[in-house]
């Protein structure tokens, strides 16, 4: 197995058990991880990360299902919404360049962590 590989064995495995554990999109982990270590581009890491999300995301729902932790009726209005707001932000981000994707990210991860201590 090349050192390629298994750097991406070890990222999914990563993003999925941080996902799981801290209930966060893999994104967060993944695009950081794919731009800096696996040398895709900004724009490829974000399209890449939605898609890997989807098994990792279903994944983590049957176990909180089973377990009755979803508030489904927030789920179908979320559901919808966020869809409708995906493809607008994917649209937007298409227009924005690399350098400034990278660094909007960065911004929104401090505020994130910002707020999450702080509150």
């Amino acid at each position: 197995m090349s050192g390629k590989a298994l750097w991406y064995l070890a990222a999914g495995a990563a993003a999925g058990m941080l996902a799981g554990f801290l209930g966060i999109g893999g994104g967060v982990i993944l695009v950081p991880v794919m731009v800096t270590l696996l040398g895709l581009t900004e724009h490829k890491a974000h399209g890449t990360s939605l898609l890997v999300i989807v098994p990792v995301a279903a994944a983590g729902t049957v176990v909180y299902a089973l377990q009755g932790s979803i508030d489904w009726t927030f789920v179908a209005v979320m559901a919808a919404t966020s869809t409708l707001g995906a493809v607008a932000g994917v649209k937007l981000m298409m227009k924005v360049p690399a350098h400034r994707l990278r660094q909007l990210f960065g911004l929104y991860a401090i505020a994130v962590a910002l707020l999450m201590l702080v509150r």
